[in-house]
């Protein structure tokens, strides 16, 4: 049964906490990929996946399903980056710290490979030159392979979509930017 399903199952049958933690220990290391992708920072990634965890605990008694559960997964995870970027040393008064949420998060977070999907040095540092959506965008669409439908609902702003074929002219306009930043490292010809 896809993650889906059974979470859909258990949120069914009144097992919200049981749903959450599915989704966490189903969806969470390839969630701290990403997030240690964008961030850059593994204090910052750890936040923001403790964010995360918190967000989906609290939340997904609300999931309508109007996408699938990993989109919207991805866009708690970008709004996680986005609070990390706006305010990344700001107290959070509201953490769960001895919650299920947290213990959840620290096990996937221990038991995920501290090096997930790594690209190489050079290509790690054009990346880390990129702002946080060029690197969202990038990590969706290439390392993650969410289609064009998934990213725009993932960076869409609350109550708007944002258009396809916009989403593909700023990928083939960031493309473009790389490879003239990998030209001048000396990377491609």
């Amino acid at each position: 049964m896809s993650v889906d399903g059974r979470v859909a199952d258990l949120i069914a049958q009144g097992l919200c906490d049981e749903a959450a933690t599915a989704v966490i220990e189903s969806l969470g290391p390839e969630i701290l990929g990403y997030l240690r992708a964008v961030l850059r920072d593994e204090d910052e990634a750890s936040d923001a996946f403790s964010q995360f965890a918190e967000s989906v605990w609290r939340g997904l008694h609300g999931f309508r399903g109007e996408a699938s559960l990993r989109v919207w997964c991805y866009r708690i995870a970008w709004r996680a980056v986005l609070s990390q970027k706006r305010d990344p040393y700001r107290r959070r008064r509201d953490r769960l710290d001895s919650s299920m949420a947290s213990r959840v998060a620290g096990r996937i977070y221990a038991t995920t490979a501290l090096e997930l999907e790594r690209q190489s040095s050079a290509l790690d540092r054009l990346k880390a030159q990129l702002h946080p959506d060029e690197q969202t965008l990038l990590t969706l669409r290439v390392d993650r392979q969410l289609s064009w439908g998934e990213v725009a609902l993932v960076l869409a702003e609350d109550g708007e979509r944002l258009d396809e074929s916009t989403l593909r002219k700023r990928f083939e306009r960031l493309k473009d930017k790389l490879t003239r930043a990998a030209r001048g490292e000396g990377l491609v010809e």
